[in-house]
């Protein structure tokens, strides 16, 4: 063992530090790797990358070979001193080399070490997936200048640079982007509205305050490649005439908050932020804002409401935000992805970008997969992917073993769809056009057990209690359809109390100030039209409505 590991040191091996790996023990186990290499006189270059976005895999450890990073999948600090004495991590070359032999054209060899997943580019999960936002995500450190760089790093930036404010709208509009953040509102619009709008002053607000049961991807970003971030964002400042952009995020992500904040003070510190941007003479500044957990601050008017230190309670509109938001000025909001997607179409031109998707969704979509499923994590993908080649393919089926009875997607207030609606294109006019949306790209699995009536008593009490209150329907239609829903569960199946149900929740639809009154009875109406038979009404809700 000691003649190959003189051969190549030091071994690179790279230990993820985002949430999920975190939870489940990386810095305790970076702190064995580090420790038992230098017990052993074994040269080993620990990089803290992000997460690949494979939770089941967590944490998730790679070496780097020359013929590509091979990982070890669920890695423990108890095992580290075993796996160097079996000759970890020069192993991992003959891993590799394995994987990739003429002679060994489908990898079918077995590796040397337990727990070995081979060549991390080559796992499926990984390799059939169209990362373009996500590209480094999992593979560069975070923090590293050089690693972002490298990774085409500040190309859009750069393109950005040489175009005028009109151009650089357009070319959002060309790209066919469209929000990230759950209403799907075509982003060029959004940046040429803030653009023309007369003012001294504009701001940049990013809404990082991801609340959506199953979503991570805002996270993802933030932990594992930050700096995308914040190219995106600065792209957006000088694209629309802002100088200062504000990145508010959820109060439940602490390490999502501190690696923004590094990463803002190491891009202020090599000239891509402050008053002479990448030498430019144009200014831009950035700094985050933490949030204060009310999940109605996910609004982009309750948003500017907390950012402005008061109670955050949805405005009433117009005036919309992009003439009238934060302190009164012109500001453009937009989602994390939103935001992180800009960079790739500025680099690569809108075209480009147009090339993914299908109809008027254009681009990739951060599936995330939650729930009852095998393999839960983040799948990045044109739009027009079904729910069942994410559920079967990606997901591996529920972690139960059980049937699969509905997917939720879209959040808390999404729609749950049934198996006959899983091979539905996953696209915003598509979904749209069955009740459903596509939202933030959360999907939540629910296996043969899941009680849908209790679910949809659930969203609604939810509302009811993440309200803010503001305006009736919301705040006491919530209330009213919670005590509507219980008395169906306790027997009255009368259509009287189904009548009354979709009465609330036309009223909600119709009458509330913002999604999130208008949104819950989604996932509501979609239970008692799929799943009847979970609120007693075995010939279905529809015809006792009717009766």
């Amino acid at each position: 063992m000691t003649e190959l590991a003189l051969q190549t040191p030091p071994y690179r091996i790279f230990i993820p530090r985002d949430s999920s790996a975190l939870a489940l023990g990386a810095d305790t186990l970076a702190s064995a790797v580090t420790a038992e290499a230098a017990r052993r006189g074994i040269a080993v270059d620990i990089v803290r990358n992000g997460s690949r976005g494979l939770f089941w895999l967590e944490p998730l450890v790679e070496v780097a070979t020359p013929c590509g990073r091979v990982g070890y999948s669920n890695v423990q600090a108890s095992q580290v001193a075993a796996w160097f004495d079996a000759g970890w991590p020069v192993c991992a070359m003959r891993d590799a080399e394995r994987e990739t032999s003429s002679e060994n054209p489908d990898g079918s060899w077995g590796h040397a070490m337990p727990a070995c997943v081979g060549r991390v580019d080559a796992i499926p999960y990984l390799a059939k997936q169209q990362r373009l936002t996500f590209a480094r995500v999992g593979v560069t450190d975070p923090l590293s200048p050089h690693d972002y760089l490298a990774h085409g790093g500040l190309a859009g930036l750069r393109a950005c640079l040489g175009l005028d404010a009109d151009a650089a709208c357009q070319t959002v509009l060309d790209s066919g982007l469209r929000g990230r953040g759950g209403a799907a509102f075509p982003a060029g619009i959004k940046w040429r509205t803030v653009s023309r709008a007369e003012a001294t002053q504009k701001y940049v607000v990013c809404n990082a305050d991801e609340g959506d049961s199953g979503t991570f991807a805002d996270r993802l970003i933030m932990e594992s490649d930050p700096f995308v971030l914040i190219e995106g964002m600065t792209i957006a400042a000088l694209s629309v005439g802002a100088t200062e952009g504000i990145v508010y995020v959820r109060s439940e992500y602490p390490h999502a908050i501190a690696m923004l904040e590094a990463a803002i003070a190491v891009a202020r510190g090599e000239g891509w932020l402050g008053a002479d941007v990448l030498g430019s003479g144009r200014a831009c500044e950035l700094r985050v804002a933490k949030a204060a957990g009310a999940y109605i601050c996910g609004e982009e008017t309750a948003l500017l409401e907390s950012l402005e230190g008061k109670r955050g309670v949805v405005r009433a509109k117009p005036p919309i935000p992009a003439l009238s938001g934060l302190f009164g000025q012109p500001t453009l909001i937009n989602n994390v992805i939103t935001l992180a997607s800009v960079p790739y179409l500025f680099a690569h031109g809108a075209q480009a970008y147009r090339e993914f998707g299908m109809g008027r969704s254009q681009g990739t979509l951060p599936v995330q997969l939650a729930g009852n499923i095998r393999r839960g994590g983040l799948v990045e993908l044109a739009f027009g992917v079904t729910l069942r080649t994410l559920l079967d393919e990606f997901g591996g089926g529920t972690a139960s073993g059980r049937p699969a009875k509905a997917i939720q997607v879209g959040g808390p207030l999404g729609a749950y769809l049934p198996d006959a609606q899983w091979d539905l294109p996953m696209d915003y006019e598509a979904y749209a056009a069955v009740g459903a949306v596509v939202g933030h790209g959360g999907v939540v699995v629910h296996d043969d057990t899941a009680d849908m009536a209790g679910l949809a008593s659930y969203a609604m009490a939810f509302c009811a209690h993440e309200s803010c209150g503001k305006c009736t329907p919301c705040r006491i239609g919530s209330t009213r359809g919670v005590e509507v829903i219980e008395r169906i569960r306790r027997g009255d199946t009368s259509s009287r109390q189904v009548t009354l149900l979709h009465d609330l929740c036309d009223t909600m639809v119709s009458g509330s100030l913002c999604a999130m009154g208008g949104m819950t009875p989604f996932p509501v109406r979609s239970a008692l039209e799929h799943f009847p038979a979970d609120f007693g009404l075995p010939d279905g809700a529809r015809r006792a409505e009717a009766a």
